[in-house]
């Protein structure tokens, strides 16, 4: 508080108030972009990774991914396992509660990025 000359005490203005509104704009901006971002490079990253509208791409990720499910499983891939889901997202597209996880997950990873910077 600053002993003001006219009348009382006055406070003295806050420098710092300029920098959270704009971190909070940033952050907002930065959860933003990576929901959107994951949604919409999820589908290129599962077919760089073999998960293909055709089936797994032979000498893939998603190959090894198999074969060791396979074996893991006595010869066949379990429903519901992550190969299986990710091979169902590769072929028909992600339905509407795995877009909202890889947004979720996105805007997570957003908005972590944004706390460190």
């Amino acid at each position: 508080m600053y002993k003001g000359s006219i009348q009382g005490s006055v406070s003295a203005p806050d420098s710092h108030s300029w920098i959270r509104g704009t971190m909070g704009l940033l952050t907002y901006i930065a959860v933003a972009a990576g929901a959107g971002g994951a949604v919409v490079s999820a589908p290129f990253v599962l077919g760089a990774a073999g998960f293909t509208s055709v089936g797994i791409a032979a000498g893939s990720y998603a190959a090894g991914m198999m074969s060791t499910a396979a074996i893991a499983n006595g010869g066949g891939v379990a429903a519901g396992s992550a190969v299986a889901l990710l091979q169902s997202a590769g072929m028909a597209g992600m339905s509407g509660a795995a877009t909202a996880a890889v947004a979720s997950a996105g805007g997570t990873v957003g908005g972590l990025v944004a706390a460190l910077v």
